[in-house]
């Protein structure tokens, strides 16, 4: 396993990390988020749909638990599990489906259904460095 950290120090870089990594994303692949509230995963995430060729606005899905983007050279599976309270839920929804489709799932609050994703997913965590400037991240990307 190898880790890449990226410095951000605005949204906007946030957001162009997120784009490069969504040019770079493979059909079938699982990103695993794990940030606190208000580390940047939606800003984050705007970014990657942008990097797939997705227009349009992209909200966190959480109320919704799921939001499917298409119109990119790959369909987006976002997922938010923040209010699941038990894993178990995710199979409702056809969790595997989405996780072996041929689109790309990102899956805020991963941490909360770890047992269900395979270990091979790709894990990216984003901190608020509080001793720095309030923008400032640290977005490490596990592969």
């Amino acid at each position: 396993m190898s880790t890449t950290v990226y410095e951000s120090k605005s949204a906007e870089e946030t957001r162009a990390i997120g784009e490069e990594l969504g040019r770079k994303a493979l059909p079938g692949q699982i990103i695993a988020f794990r940030a606190e509230m208000g580390a940047g995963k939606t800003v984050f995430s705007q970014g990657f749909a942008r990097g797939l060729g997705i227009s349009g606005p992209v909200n966190s899905p959480t109320f919704t638990l799921l939001q499917i983007y298409e119109g990119g050279r790959l369909p987006l599976y976002h997922f938010d599990v923040y209010r699941i309270e038990d894993p178990e839920e995710m199979q409702e929804v056809g969790l595997d489906e989405y996780l072996y489709g041929d689109g790309v799932c990102l899956i805020e609050w991963s941490e909360l259904i770890d047992e269900l994703l395979p270990a091979d997913c790709i894990k990216i965590s984003i901190e608020k460095d509080k001793s720095d400037d309030f923008d400032h991240r640290l977005i490490k990307v596990e592969t």
